[in-house]
């Protein structure tokens, strides 16, 4: 079978550390909106903007890291990532247990965290690429949305026990951990990393912050991948912080119920991710991704629905079942379509290119949404949003090129 084909020990590694750090972001899911509303009584406005000016400012931050990161031996890029949000991470505990946690250091942990998530993210997405051959990117991006799934079922309830027996920074700590551990497993790859050669100017120029961008928007199938998925996960995510409030505040939930629905949703995401290979070698990437793509906008409207009680808990875990479902076939495949189809001196900058525009919006939209929270209710924003996601299919990249055709036929005999 492809899925269970061996893919080399370096990949071995990189997938080890990225099960360690997935498995402790996962046990800190909504770890900084707990903390704000639990220990700093932060009420849907602050949790808003506290998730938007740190993913804004963090994009700020990355966006001249892409164009470095390029021209960098990638394995110590991201090892330093690691142990730079380990230290971070680390500090809201302590500062916790000194009784000094403040808002100011929530925010400014999260920056650092945000820039250093765009830089390892465009760091190893040109990792990846080194380590396994192309024919076996999908069955590699394939094991780590697994693996992502599969700690994201185990990671927002075993988080929320512990919140609830041995407090709200618990799980920031555990999440720190996982860092340091992701850095151990990423420096055991071992092997020579060649560096990489520079074919430009010998320095990095102003017009270099903007290759990743110029290369995305000249591109015929990655301009409209861009801008859906970017719009797609700006609208998803900018509804989390509200949902949050909404649920733990006005409503009533619990912690451990908060995030057990989230955790049995997201059985979905290790469904639809063991679907994804089976589905792309039988109709191809792009139908697949197409059509996954548009079925992933269906649900969150039904969010603006919820209610007190176990009703309401039930409406949140059959949305969310249904729309990681369908994230779950979507990302694996949209991660392999978007790295085939990116020249390999492009790969950092370009995805880094992708992360900022990814954060930002997401950060000018969780800023928008908090307010419009504010103003007409949780569940009128969080209805909005639904709404406005069932637009986004129409930026989907309905027409495949040549080169798209070309490659699957090549792969599909590899792959079967």
């Amino acid at each position: 079978m492809a899925g269970s084909r061996a893919l080399g020990r370096g990949f071995g590694w990189l997938w080890a550390a990225y099960g360690a750090s997935t498995l402790g972001t996962w046990l800190a899911f909504d770890a900084f909106p707990l903390v704000a509303i639990l220990a700093l009584h932060a009420g849907p406005a602050q949790v808003s903007a506290l998730a938007a000016a740190g993913l804004a400012v963090g994009a700020a931050v990355a966006l001249p890291l892409g164009p470095w990161v390029e021209f960098r031996r990638k394995r110590p890029v991201m090892v330093a990532m690691d142990l730079v949000r380990f230290a971070a991470l680390l500090s809201v505990p302590v500062a916790y247990a000194l009784g000094l946690l403040g808002f100011g250091q929530l925010l400014a942990v999260s920056v650092v965290v945000a820039a250093c998530d765009i830089t390892f993210k465009a760091a190893a997405g040109a990792c990846l690429k080194s380590l396994v051959r192309p024919e076996d990117l999908l069955v590699a991006n394939g094991r780590f949305e697994s693996t992502t799934w599969t700690a994201s079922v185990l990671g927002p309830p075993l988080g929320g026990v512990a919140i609830g027996v041995l407090g709200p920074v618990t799980t920031v700590l555990a999440n720190a951990v996982s860092f340091l551990l992701s850095a151990v497993g990423i420096r055991a790859i071992g092997g020579q990393e060649p560096r990489p050669v520079r074919t430009g100017a010998p320095r990095m120029r102003a017009g270099d912050l903007l290759e990743g961008w110029r290369y995305i928007l000249a591109h015929r199938t990655l301009r409209p991948l861009f801008f859906n998925t970017v719009l797609n996960n700006g609208l998803v995510m900018a509804t989390a912080p509200v949902l949050a409030a909404l649920m733990l505040g006005d409503l009533g939930f619990a912690p451990w119920q908060y995030g057990l629905a989230f955790g049995i949703a997201c059985l979905g995401g290790l469904l639809g991710s063991r679907l994804a290979g089976p589905l792309a070698t039988r109709f191809g990437q792009h139908r697949v991704m197409v059509a996954s793509g548009t079925l992933r906008a269906c649900w969150s409207v039904g969010l603006g629905f919820v209610r007190p009680g176990v009703a309401g808990l039930v409406l949140v875990i059959a949305v969310e079942f249904a729309l990681i479902t369908c994230s779950g076939v979507f990302n694996p495949v949209y991660a392999t379509y978007r790295l085939a189809r990116t020249e390999d001196d492009r790969v950092a900058r370009t995805l880094s290119a992708w992360s900022v525009t990814s954060s930002a919006t997401i950060a000018a939209m969780t800023a928008v949404w908090g307010l419009l929270a504010a103003a007409a209710g949780p569940r009128t924003a969080i209805a909005i949003a639904g709404l406005l996601l069932l637009a986004t299919p129409l930026l989907l990249p309905w027409r495949d090129d040549d080169r798209t055709a070309s490659y699957e036929r090549d792969l599909a005999p590899r792959s079967a």
